[in-house]
């Protein structure tokens, strides 16, 4: 199983988990967090991961959110032909980053790229036809693997 996990995803488990969807999906990173070091399943991330990270205006959480990212097992270098998939994908309505991170889990052959963004899961629900890439919340996504 290869899983991309956009930013917001990896930022889950650094924020305030005083909500109970915050700390749910937490708990459901880190348990698939705990399955990529067990070598069961694959975790895929690019230099579009990366780039978010260093725009985190908060230095705690950048460095946390780089030591995280560290043990990702595998790598995708954006280059042209991921420029121009980024582009076809905003011209379905998807915003900047997020048209990147699905060019690159495609391009990777990701099983699924995990998101918390209610708006990215909520358009990529009425594009999954035009996309190559299944996109899930981490929580939903495991509950349907586990079963």
């Amino acid at each position: 199983m290869k899983i991309y996990f956009d930013v917001c995803c990896l930022n889950r488990p650094f924020d305030d988990q005083t909500q109970d969807r915050i700390r749910l999906e937490s708990e459901a990173i880190l348990m698939i967090l705990k399955h990529i070091e067990e070598n069961d399943w694959q975790w895929i991330s690019s230099d579009a991961v990366l780039y978010e990270i260093h725009k985190t205006p908060n230095d705690e959480r950048r460095e946390r959110l780089k030591s995280l990212n560290s043990r990702s097992t595998s790598h995708v270098p954006v280059n042209r032909l991921i420029l121009a998939r980024s582009a076809e994908i905003q011209i379905m309505g998807f915003k900047t980053y997020d048209a990147l991170h699905l060019a690159c889990a495609e391009k990777a052959a990701a099983d699924v790229l995990l998101s918390t963004d209610d708006r990215l899961l909520k358009k990529a629900e009425t594009s999954q036809h035009s996309l190559k890439i299944n996109i899930d919340n981490p929580l939903t996504w495991l509950q349907k693997v586990v079963q």
